[in-house]
């Protein structure tokens, strides 16, 4: 798997849907703003074409906010999709667990390179997989060769009780029934697994959940008033639109209350395309990391994988059709697709659609089109 998802299959189904003009924001107005044309047609596009209900951009650069969006975000009122919504952002969690972890590494607390033994004995064993030679490293960079717990779920088991308590060891568990997918450190392979394990090195390290973590570390410093870590909340605080999938060929379903727990530290954060904005640009600009443990995680090795062009450490470059790269994460989780990424010289964006991935091939290219296209209409990259 590319990112955290709870969609086991590509589900093609397209609708058109009323188009809604430009979202609120500290720069937005009724009409597109300009340099954002090309931005506004591509979300147009993905509630058109691509057939999802609602989708929402916001950009910053020197200059401020732009806020775009198009769509709806309840099928059934037809209300429009809000700027300042808040959304379940799936795999972008990873970036949060990450930043904790290599917090942690810069006191000392943990050490890269350190095999998970060290910090869950026993934890890790079973059909190839051995937490005495898989390093905390390889978790976060998704080389440990650790399956996906997601592979060993059905979409109809996941559906059948979305308000079901899941706990991370008993997925972990769930997981090692399969064999190993390579010697750690010689593949990489896309595991939310891992990001269950980092989660319980953290609790395991400071005492506290990985939930408590970030919010102390993160999201309290930030002031990211939109963000939070759910634990068993079914519910999404705030303003928010409903989420959307398309199982099979059943029409769209709400599925924007479930128990996140299935995604625990892979994925079952909750935020808004401002905090995220805001989360990336601290995190680019060291307010978050020191710089040799920023350069850890932005250390990247090829994946393979066209949609993970380069990984790090829970953070991905790609290419910008402008030149230059930009750093961020993917997301994708019931009800939701996201993308979150900022450049070196300060320009972040952050889109989100309100039907799960794999919907559609188009669906996953567009969000990436309308996110590199709007890095590049906000200037010219300096990475």
């Amino acid at each position: 798997m590319r990112r955290y998802t709870l969609i086991f299959g590509a589900l093609c189904a397209t609708a058109a849907l009323t188009l809604c003009a430009c979202g609120t924001g500290d720069n937005a107005t009724a009409a597109t703003p300009p340099g954002y044309t090309d931005v506004q047609n591509i979300l147009q596009r993905l509630t058109t074409a691509d057939g999802a209900p609602g989708v929402l951009l916001e950009v910053r650069d020197a200059h401020g906010r732009t806020v775009l969006t198009s769509g709806v975000a309840n099928i059934g009122t037809q209300a429009p999709m809000v700027g300042d919504s808040r959304f379940r952002i799936g795999s972008m969690t990873k970036m949060f667990v990450s930043t904790v972890m290599l917090q942690l590494v810069g006191e000392h607390r943990v050490a890269l390179d350190a095999p998970v033994e060290q910090y869950l004995p026993g934890v890790v064993r079973g059909n190839g997989n051995d937490g005495q030679v898989i390093t905390v490293r390889q978790l976060l960079q998704q080389t440990s060769g650790v399956p996906d717990f997601l592979a060993s779920l059905s979409q109809e088991q996941v559906l059948k009780n979305t308000l079901v308590h899941h706990d991370p060891l008993e997925l972990v568990q769930l997981a090692l029934t399969n064999p190993s997918l390579f010697p750690p450190g010689t593949d990489w392979s896309y595991s939310n697994t891992n990001y269950l394990l980092a989660g319980m090195i953290i609790e395991k390290v400071t005492g506290r959940p990985y939930g408590a973590e970030i919010d102390q570390r993160i999201i309290g410093p930030l002031g990211l008033h939109d963000t939070s870590v759910p634990g068993d909340e079914s519910s999404i605080p705030g303003v928010h639109p409903q989420g959307y999938a398309k199982p099979g060929d059943a029409g769209p379903i709400d599925l924007s209350e479930f128990n996140p727990s299935i995604a625990g530290a892979a994925g079952s954060m909750v935020s808004s395309a401002a905090d995220m904005n805001q989360f990336l640009g601290a995190l680019m600009t060291g307010r978050l990391l020191n710089p040799p443990e920023l350069q850890e995680m932005m250390t990247t090795r090829p994946t393979g994988d066209s949609f993970n062009d380069a990984y790090g450490l829970g953070f991905q470059s790609t290419p910008l059709p402008c030149g230059g790269l930009y750093w961020g994460h993917d997301g994708g989780i019931l009800g939701f697709e996201t993308l979150g990424a900022t450049t070196t010289d300060g320009r972040t964006a952050t889109v989100m659609v309100n039907l799960d991935p794999g919907q559609s091939e188009a669906q996953d290219a567009d969000i990436r089109a309308a996110l590199a296209t709007a890095l590049c209409a906000s200037g010219p990259s300096k990475s």
